[in-house]
């Protein structure tokens, strides 16, 4: 339980404000991922600063891409 290199917290809910500042200050979040940037808690953001990744910015590196179909 106490033994991890580094945690990913997957929510937009301000109730993991106190977990991801905790995990921060103590240099174990690695990221904290929310769905979109428009509906995350405020109190999220200020916790996970530069750690913040927001699914809906993250569509062209996570969608499929038909190679047969980029290449023709």
């Amino acid at each position: 339980y106490n033994e991890y290199y580094k945690a990913i917290i997957v929510t937009s809910d301000g109730d993991f404000y106190s977990l991801a500042k905790y995990l921060y200050e103590k240099r174990k979040l690695k990221v904290m991922l929310s769905p979109d940037k428009k509906h995350c808690s405020g109190l999220l953001k200020q916790s996970g600063k530069e750690k913040m990744w927001y699914m809906n910015q993250l569509k062209d590196k996570l969608e499929y891409r038909d190679k047969k179909k980029s290449t023709a």
